[in-house]
């Protein structure tokens, strides 16, 4: 990619510094030195994380919809980003059936790249653990 004429930039960098504040311009930078990172900004999942998806995963097997469930996670893993922005989308319609809280923790959970695998093992082992009984 070709570097930007050295008078846009410059117009650029004026427009920038004058319309956004010394805290904004920072999280810019931050954020885009972020936008590419294979890292998570949320770090590794947490117990509560594990729990949240230990539910999910119990209400799927109760329905017996987890084959139909891991075949469509595991189908839509390379687009967790655009799902979970999706879910951003949906979540005034969504937060009337479930906590609010819990919602947005998914949606944090499905933005990780571990998230949506992590989704699958839980329902994987309920459905192994129900098959065994």
């Amino acid at each position: 990619m070709a570097p930007l004429p050295a008078g846009l930039a410059a117009r650029l960098h004026k427009i920038c510094r004058a319309t956004m504040t010394k805290d904004s311009l920072e999280k810019l930078k931050t954020g885009w030195r972020n936008a590419f990172s294979l890292q998570s900004p949320y770090g590794p999942l947490t117990d509560e994380d594990r729990q949240l998806l230990g539910k999910i995963a119990d209400a799927i097997v109760k329905c017996g919809m987890s084959m139909p469930a891991v075949l469509f996670l595991a189908g839509n893993r390379p687009l967790n980003g655009i799902g979970s922005q999706a879910m951003v989308f949906l979540r005034p319609f969504v937060t009337m059936l479930i906590k609010q809280a819990d919602y947005d923790r998914l949606t944090e959970i499905v933005d990780r790249r571990e998230g949506i695998g992590a989704l699958i093992d839980e329902i994987e082992a309920r459905q192994a653990e129900k098959d065994a009984k």
